[in-house]
């Protein structure tokens, strides 16, 4: 079997940030995957379940009812890996162009506080496993990253 995209990217060279992955065509319609890289993969550790869970469910609930972008979502979740998340949207776009809308749900996580949406037995299969204190962490060290991210962090290595 041929080797898939992904697993073609150096991880031994990947830093954290916001990377185009691909770009999916179907008919007219384009869908990007970005790879929001929270971790230097094989070099951190990794984002452990319950703050990856949190991110997953405040993540969702903003991207999905964001009015000038929840339409072109598509999916947002955790990758296998524990590094960082995948975003899909509808359209071709780039890392610059979806940079205001990452840190936009940054933000709002950071300033979250209550139950966490989807956090009970009927709408999630595992909706014990969270922990705000800890995705906000790691939501505030991403941010730190996308304020004013280089190449590095927009481009993955070649």
């Amino acid at each position: 079997m041929e080797k898939i995209a992904s697993f073609q990217v150096d991880h031994l060279r990947l830093k954290p940030g916001v990377f185009v992955s691909r770009l999916d065509r179907f008919g007219p319609v384009v869908l990007t995957t970005f790879d929001l890289r929270f971790k230097e993969p094989n070099k951190e550790p990794v984002i452990d379940m319950p703050a990856l869970h949190t991110i997953e469910h405040l993540g969702a609930t903003f991207l999905r009812s964001h009015k000038a972008s929840g339409n072109q979502v598509v999916y947002f979740g955790p990758m296998g890996c524990r590094t960082g998340f995948y975003l899909i949207l509808e359209g071709e776009l780039s890392s610059p162009e979806v940079l205001p809308l990452l840190r936009e749900m940054l933000d709002w996580i950071l300033a979250f506080k209550g139950a966490i949406p989807g956090a009970a037995a009927a709408e999630c299969g595992n909706w014990q496993e969270q922990n705000l204190d800890m995705a906000q962490w790691e939501a505030r060290r991403y941010a730190r990253i996308l304020q004013e991210p280089t190449q590095e962090n927009l481009t993955y290595p070649v």
